[in-house]
């Protein structure tokens, strides 16, 4: 608080004038003028030298030379105003020593007048303005000790404040981070499980047309054409994938994207869409994992099952969304399966849900999966 010695140091430099000027007290002008620049020099210099705050030993030299200058600024004042330059000592040992030296200091100053006033003034405390003069010093001294309490206080809260304030700030660059990372490995995972499974499929066709090219060129043709409509696929996830970015993007709609899969093929297998309840609610990273197990199964069935038809179910419940794909194909062994069933029960479980493959060969094969919809 450097605004109240200067207040104080003014109000004791005119209050000590005018008691010289008036006759009222005897009133040494240069030894008061120079005590209190004096005083108010030193506070500056303290500021500037020690503005983190200013060390034990620097801080107790400081107190002496202040309790010092204050004594002869007494002596030198006329109208005993100068006595409120006490209330200032416990202020100052408050903030460098703390609260027990700082009572101490008040209880001594108190003290000091009291036994200033019994060897000067015989009978003093008959005296009304002298009990006054010592009451207002206690008054002024438990002000002044309440005062720095609360200035330490708010200074200490707002020490915290700010270490919390940083420790937010620090939060929150680990959270983009995170966010940045998980953003990042989802497209990573978008770009794997869509765009390379596409492109894979068309190479191996475009090496199957050019294998065929001589031999069966209805056969290339066929293999040029479902070449095609990977590629197609390919760049309806890229851009969708890219759509998703964007704040303004409409919300990605699981049975519109499944519908379009059962759409992209061309000749067998058919494949039907049933969808029962809303999909309104559960969350997008469930419905793309969801979307990603029915592009995986129905692209098995068209490719590996030889299947004549092939159902989709999408159940969509309060609790839990469950997608069912059946082919009426040549069915596999599950505990054979490939990469893209690996790949699909890890995308599956990180949102929490389940995958299960009923199959065996000449049976079909029916693929369950089931995400909550509280992860958590």
């Amino acid at each position: 608080m450097p605004w109240v010695p200067p207040v104080l140091y003014a109000a004791v430099l005119v209050a000590g004038l005018y008691a010289g000027m008036a006759g009222l007290g005897d009133t040494r002008p240069l030894v008061l003028a120079g005590g209190l620049a004096g005083a108010l020099l030193i506070d500056l210099a303290e500021r500037r030298r020690y503005p983190a705050g200013t060390p034990a030993v620097a801080a107790a030299v400081l107190l002496i030379v202040r309790i010092a200058l204050y004594v002869v600024i007494s002596g030198a004042d006329g109208s005993n105003v100068s006595r409120a330059l006490f209330v200032l000592v416990p202020l100052y040992a408050y903030f460098s020593f703390g609260r027990a030296l700082s009572v101490a200091l008040a209880v001594a100053c108190v003290g000091a007048l009291v036994v200033s006033y019994s060897v000067s003034v015989p009978r003093w405390y008959d005296d009304v303005e002298r009990v006054s003069d010592v009451l207002m010093l206690a008054l002024g001294l438990v002000l002044a000790v309440t005062m720095a309490a609360i200035a330490v206080e708010e200074r200490r809260l707002r020490v915290r404040l700010e270490r919390s304030n940083q420790r937010l700030r620090e939060y929150a660059d680990e959270v983009a981070a995170l966010s940045t990372a998980a953003e990042r490995n989802r497209l990573a995972r978008d770009i794997h499980d869509g765009l390379g499974h596409h492109l894979t499929e068309a190479a191996i066709l475009l090496e199957q047309a050019s294998a065929m090219r001589d031999s069966d060129p209805l056969a290339a043709d066929t293999a040029l054409v479902e070449a095609h409509r990977a590629v197609r696929q390919a760049l309806d996830d890229v851009r969708r994938s890219v759509r998703s970015l964007h704040p303004g993007a409409p919300p990605f709609r699981l049975s519109a994207a499944v519908a379009d899969l059962a759409r992209a093929g061309t000749g067998a297998p058919s494949v039907s869409v049933d969808v029962t309840g809303d999909e309104n609610g559960h969350p997008v990273p469930a419905l793309t994992a969801l979307y990603r197990a029915a592009q995986e199964g129905i692209t098995n069935a068209r490719r590996h099952a030889d299947a004549a038809r092939v159902s989709v179910r999408l159940d969509f419940a309060p609790d839990a969304a469950t997608l069912v794909v059946t082919d009426d194909g040549r069915g596999f062994t599950p505990d054979g399966a490939g990469f893209g069933l690996a790949g699909m029960r890890e995308r599956v479980e990180q949102v929490g849900g389940q995958v299960r493959v009923d199959s065996s060969p000449g049976a079909g094969t029916r693929l369950t999966v089931t995400v909550p919809s509280d992860p958590a």
